[in-house]
């Protein structure tokens, strides 16, 4: 398949290239577009045919339902019949924004978007190519990140390059990233607000802004046997080419052990990656990559994906970890760093 890459550096450049990645969609092909999160792949959410392209590209598994896209609050009445009075003070604070909200789904939307569920996630993201994107296209629009699935999220347009050039019709370029982890996942319809999947909004901010508490099991598993009721909740995903492990404890312990670790590796003849932070970065040797300040939490959730996709470029065959608070968005951090490991964690003791 050839790929058409579309560029957005100037006005004028971008509205054309906006409106052909539109006509694609229209026309029942994919195409991947920037949002604030990472980069989404994006099909016709109203088109079967079209979503199953969405996951050819990506060889995503078809029980991991993906997320709809809309650009103004009037398009959810193509996806549910109804909003319920508790979303609004969700909608008024979050959209746009990294928050994704579970409805119950009418018979507009295929199964094939919702695993088969009988519920459908919904967002609306802040950026402006993806708005216009969608607005042009007039329907919302199904999209998961644009990668092969299990990789590290694209957070930036040479991501997806590398990974879906002649797999998708077109790439459509735009800034890197800000967010650059993916929304927070949101359920209200069961009972207790429950966060599936934590993200670019915290924990905290929902429970400020709905006034009671929310459950969380994020780092937790689904099983095999079971279908997830949103993105990002089973498989090893965000993950480089080789193994990580995540090393979880105080700041000192967490540092000691990573050394040792590190020396016990390369005894072994393995070659060693450290993912550290700026202020941990001097205290390990060898092939080191910092995803940011502790003190700045924010520069850890930009750039975790560029890191761990730049270990793939590294002569190394396996990844040490530092971990993170879970309070704000060092949640979703660290869920994405233990599914990067793929649930590889070891506990070095001591207050974290």
């Amino acid at each position: 398949m050839k790929t058409l890459i579309l560029h957005t550096e100037n006005n004028n450049e971008k509205e054309i290239s906006i409106q052909k990645a539109a006509n694609i969609l229209k026309e029942g092909g994919i195409v991947a577009f920037p949002t604030e999160t990472v980069y989404g792949l994006g099909a016709n959410a109203l088109n079967e045919e079209a979503i199953k392209k969405i996951y050819i590209a990506k060889g995503r598994p078809s029980d991991n339902p993906l997320i709809v896209h809309i650009s103004d609050i009037n398009m959810i009445h193509t996806i549910t019949e109804y909003i319920p009075p508790k979303y609004d003070a969700l909608i008024k604070a979050f959209w746009p924004g990294p928050l994704t909200l579970i409805f119950k789904k009418n018979d507009k939307i295929p199964d094939i978007v919702t695993a088969g569920l009988d519920t459908v996630a919904v967002r609306m993201p802040d950026n402006a190519i993806a708005l216009e994107l969608i607005n042009k296209a007039g329907f919302p629009v199904a999209a998961p990140s644009a990668n092969i699935s299990g990789k590290p999220s694209p957070t930036k347009g040479e991501h997806v390059i590398q990974d879906l050039m002649g797999k998708v019709d077109a790439i459509l370029l735009g800034e890197d990233c800000k967010v650059g982890l993916e929304s927070t996942v949101l359920d209200l319809l069961s009972g207790q607000p429950t966060i599936l999947r934590p993200g670019g909004v915290s924990k905290e901010a929902i429970e400020k802004a709905i006034g009671e508490k929310v459950l969380d099991n994020s780092l937790h598993n689904v099983g095999d046997k079971q279908i997830a009721s949103s993105p990002g909740m089973k498989y090893t995903h965000y993950a480089p080419k080789v193994p990580v492990i995540v090393f979880i404890g105080s700041l000192d312990n967490m540092i000691h052990g990573i050394q040792t670790m590190k020396e016990i590796k390369e005894k072994e003849g393995l070659r060693v990656g450290i993912l550290a932070t700026e202020e941990t970065k001097a205290f390990y040797s060898g092939c080191i990559y910092s995803v940011g300040s502790r003190e700045k939490i924010e520069t850890v959730a930009g750039s975790l994906f560029h890191v761990l996709r730049s270990f793939d470029k590294e002569d190394i065959d396996i990844i040490l970890s530092e971990s993170f608070t879970t309070e704000g968005m060092g949640l979703a951090i660290m869920n994405r760093i233990i599914k990067s490991a793929g649930y590889q964690v070891m506990d070095v003791g001591g207050e974290t």
